[in-house]
């Protein structure tokens, strides 16, 4: 940070180098500056000292930009650390499934079915769990009853109406809440399993790579299974 451009001093009745002739000609530094303040004090006019006053904002002025680039300086290392803790944490939820907001679904090879959960913000009379697939065909539906506020989990075992198993694929899954006679979409979480995680880059942060439904930030996960 530049402390001051120098503008209107005689450099050389002072006996110094003019700034530009120095390597660093956009700043003043912190011996230059020390150098600076102690010829002003020298050479300046008996008649006329140097107020007490002007003296200490310049050495307030130095202070605080040297303040300023120390802090920065240690906000920069605060981050990096953030950052590499946050790696850590990620890395260590690789081949496990973590619980995110997603009405997307994807239905691996040989595997069990689908679970999720809804945040119920007051009691039901139903909860009703539906699954599309990607023409927007229904596939399953499945009334859960009355249910208390808070957290509902369900599952989907991955057959249709009939019992017949799906194809493996990408799915929606829609949960509504039944509220008197109105029924009430709620923000579907669904259980993905965590194949990579990826470093942001400028403290962008850590983000998290999904079997078959790309990217969730590490921010959004709700649960660890």
């Amino acid at each position: 940070m530049s402390i001051d451009k120098t503008a209107g001093i005689d450099w050389e009745s002072l006996g110094l180098t003019r700034p530009e002739e120095k390597k660093r000609t956009d700043e003043v530094g912190q011996e230059q500056f020390l150098e600076l303040m102690l010829a002003q004090l020298q050479n300046q006019d008996p008649l006329k000292p140097m107020e007490n006053g002007e003296f200490l904002s310049q050495m307030a002025q130095f202070s605080s930009a040297k303040g300023i680039q120390e802090m920065s300086q240690s906000l920069d290392t605060f981050t990096q650390s953030l950052t590499s803790s946050q790696a850590l944490q990620a890395s260590s939820l690789i081949g496990r499934h973590v619980l995110v907001p997603n009405e997307m679904a994807y239905l691996e090879e040989g595997s069990a079915g689908i679970a999720g959960a809804a945040e119920l913000p007051a009691s039901a009379a139903d909860v009703v769990v539906s699954v599309y697939d990607t023409a927007g065909t229904l596939v399953y539906r499945a009334s859960y009853g009355p249910q208390e506020a808070g957290r509902f989990q369900f599952s989907w075992d991955g057959k249709d109406a009939n019992g017949q198993t799906v194809s493996p694929g990408h799915y929606r899954v829609s949960v509504e809440a039944q509220a008197g006679e109105e029924n009430k979409a709620l923000e579907t979480l669904l259980l993905s399993r965590v194949d990579s995680v990826t470093l942001g880059k400028g403290g962008q942060g850590v983000t998290l790579n999904l079997a078959g439904l790309g990217t969730a930030s590490l921010s959004e996960v709700r649960e660890i299974m």
